[in-house]
Formats: C-alpha cells, structure tokens, sequence
C-alpha cells in the first residue's frame, strides 16, 4: 500500500509555508517520495486555504500520479492542515542548538534535518545533499537524547552546533530558491477559509464537549483527595477482542505520555498485575514525570486503588462489525474515544502508521468523520459496502494489540 499524502509546515526565512508531502512509498518494485510541485519548482502557500484551492483547482503537478492522490485530494478540508507532528520549523533549528540539549529540543532538530534532507533529494539540491552527506556526525540526532546526556555527548551537540551555525543558512536559502507559490482563484480560497473556520469551531466544540464529559466522570469516581487526582495520571482500560488490558496515561501539555518505553505500551491484565509491576519497576518515559512517585509510593504500600473512569475506558471490540453494518449502526461515543485511544498511541510511539487511516485522508477517515459529525451538513454520507472501512478499521485494533505487551516484573 502507498503511503499517505501528508499537509507539513515549513519554517523558512522567506516567511511559513503549508505544501504536501508523500514519504517514500513503493511501486513497481522501486522507491519514491515527492512533495507538491512542477519539476524544480516546490511548491509552498501561506495559508492552508490557499492549498485546498490549488488541489481542489485540478492544475497539473508532481503528485498527480501517486497511488492515492485520488482520495487524497477529495479529503475534507482538515485533512490539509498540517498538524504538529508535522510541522518543521527549519529558522528555529539554530536557536534550538544554541541552548543545552532536550528530549523535545533533539527529536524537534531530527525531524527538521530529516524533512530538509527530503526535500534536498527530491529537488536535487546539491548544496543540502553536500550538508548531510558531509558531516555525518548529524546523524547522532537520530538516537535522541541519550546520544548527548554525557560529556561526550554534549561535544558531539556542540560540534554539530558549530556546523549549523555555518552551513544551515545555506541549507535554507537552497530550500527557499526552489520555493514557489502558484496563483489561486481567490474566491475558492475564501471558500476554502470558510469551511475550515467551520470545520475548526466543530472540532474545538466537540474537544470541549468531550474534556467537560471526561472531568464530569473524574469528579464523580475520583474523590479530590485521590492519588490518580494528585498525580494527574490515569488508569487506562483498553478492551480488545482477545480481552482486557490496564495501563496508565497522563498528558504533558498535549502530548500523551504512557507506561511503556516508546516502542511499545506497558499494559496489564488485571489491577493486581499493573501494581505489583508499580511497585517494583520503574518505565522508561512516565516514571520520568514528577508525580509518577506518588502513584509508586502507593503501589509499594498497598493502598492503590485502580479506578478507570468511563472517559479512560476503551472498547475496541465490536467495532469492527458495527463499520461493516453502516454508520447508523455505529456508537459515536465509543468510536470517539477509540479514536483518541488510538491517535494518542501513535503519538506517543512516534508511529504515524499506526493512525494512518484515521488521521489522513481516506475511505475509513471519511466513515469516522461523518459519524462522528452528525450536524456538518458538509460531509457526505458514506457509501456501502463498507469492506474498506471494516478492514482498515480490523487493520487498526491489530495494531493496538501489536503495540501492547506485559513485560514481567523484576
């Protein structure tokens, strides 16, 4: 299967752009990536309106004939806004490496190497190939923070600061020379404009609706005294055909962080199991946040008491057959959060995969938006058979259960 065609955001001195990028992908048995231009020229608007109107216009480019433009390009309008994970701030990379290195601040440099590497190969700029290719010690971004914790380590980070500091500018201003800005219909960019205003304020509407729900919940099975309260970590019960599992979760700012090691999630089959490995273990990502002591301590003296609320309950069993039914079938709220459930996963582990379907454009992603958006009169009932959506949405739990594992306690 091709690869998405993905919306990112670039940070560039000529001023933040929006344009479209296909990762590698395979075809007749040969690699290929591209992003949205004609021949030497990328392209790159500035504003996301801007974009709808260009592919919704049908003009010629370099994407046309990848495997899934066709779906691609009749997303709806949220599907070609970039969202965090995907935009790239490339003017900021020096300011980050003038500072002491970061869990955020290297993996935020990594993803900007790797995405003006990319485009440096697609469009064949010689001045960004020579970057990389010749000063490999950039490379050592690619194993995160742990590469530069120690003395050594904080040399290779100021080695590699040094080389920025001389090149990167040439590195953009490569990027830049290739950058150009079709015209647009203005009228069907304001169209576009307005039905991604509409289309945010639901979204926004929606989020607001569901973290009133979920602190409703917390407030009615978490007394205020409780440790989960405290600590601002949740139990989690995720429910899968082959049975259930416990783990825990909490959010720093946005980003979700859970009991794991950000290959996979730790998860258990019972409240007994998830303490006893609390008590005597420690993860590698949520045992870092400072609260995580408070739910330890309470393991290690037996007082825990694993409560999940509603709002961290899970079920992603019977989904599947519901999709293959049709939409009215379809429980809203128990697809609204396995969706959740499933894009904070993706998010946690790094892994746009295993989202894929339900974040890109598609014919699950558009199955999922009209149930979950029963009001915007924008979206298209779905059409049957819905063997696509059934197997895609079967493809997703396979990956939930893929991700899970019960390490053995120490």
């Amino acid at each position: 299967m091709a690869s998405d065609i993905v919306p990112i955001f670039l940070g560039l001195p000529s001023g933040d752009v929006t344009t479209l990028w296909a990762p590698e992908w395979r075809e007749d048995g040969e690699t290929w990536e591209a992003f949205l231009g004609d021949e030497d020229d990328l392209f790159g608007f500035s504003t996301t309106a801007d974009l709808i109107a260009f592919v919704r216009s049908g003009k010629q480019h370099d994407l046309d004939d990848h495997p899934s433009w066709g779906a691609a390009s009749k997303g709806e309008a949220l599907s070609f806004e970039a969202d965090e994970d995907h935009s790239f701030d490339l003017v900021g990379v020096a300011e980050l490496l003038s500072n002491k290195p970061t869990e955020s601040s290297v993996d935020e440099i990594d993803e900007s190497f790797s995405i003006a590497r990319s485009i440096g190969e697609v469009c064949e700029l010689s001045t960004v190939i020579k970057f990389f290719d010749g000063n490999p010690i950039l490379a050592r971004v690619t194993g995160g923070y742990d590469n530069f914790a120690d003395r050594e380590g904080l040399k290779d980070w100021k080695q590699i600061r040094k080389i920025v500091s001389k090149q990167w500018d040439d590195v953009l201003d490569a990027i830049d020379d290739v950058l150009t800005a079709p015209e647009v219909d203005s009228e069907a960019s304001r169209k576009a404009a307005a039905e991604l205003k509409k289309a945010t304020e639901a979204r926004e509407e929606k989020e607001k609706e569901r973290k009133e729900k979920a602190a409703a919940l917390i407030d009615s099975d978490y007394p205020s005294d409780s440790v989960w309260v405290k600590a601002g970590i949740d139990p989690v019960r995720i429910v899968l055909p082959e049975g259930d599992y416990l783990t825990l979760r909490c959010y720093l700012g946005e980003r979700p962080v859970f009991l794991g090691d950000r290959d996979s999630v730790f998860a258990f089959p019972n409240s007994r199991a998830l303490g006893r490995y609390l008590a005597d273990n420690d993860d590698d990502t949520l045992s870092r946040v400072e609260t995580y002591e408070l739910i330890k301590a309470a393991a290690v003296d037996g007082s825990l008491n694993v409560v999940v609320t509603g709002a961290n309950t899970y079920v992603l069993d019977g989904l599947s057959q519901d999709i293959l039914v049709g939409p009215a079938e379809v429980d809203a709220d128990q697809l609204d959060l396995a969706v959740e459930l499933v894009l904070d996963l993706s998010t946690y582990l790094s892994d746009e995969g295993l989202a894929g379907p339900v974040r890109k454009g598609g014919p699950l992603r558009r199955y999922v938006n009209f149930v979950l958006s029963p009001n915007d009169t924008t979206l298209l009932e779905p059409e049957g058979p819905f063997d696509e959506e059934f197997a895609d949405w079967r493809d997703l739990v396979d990956n939930v259960d893929d991700v899970l594992t019960t390490p053995e306690a120490e």
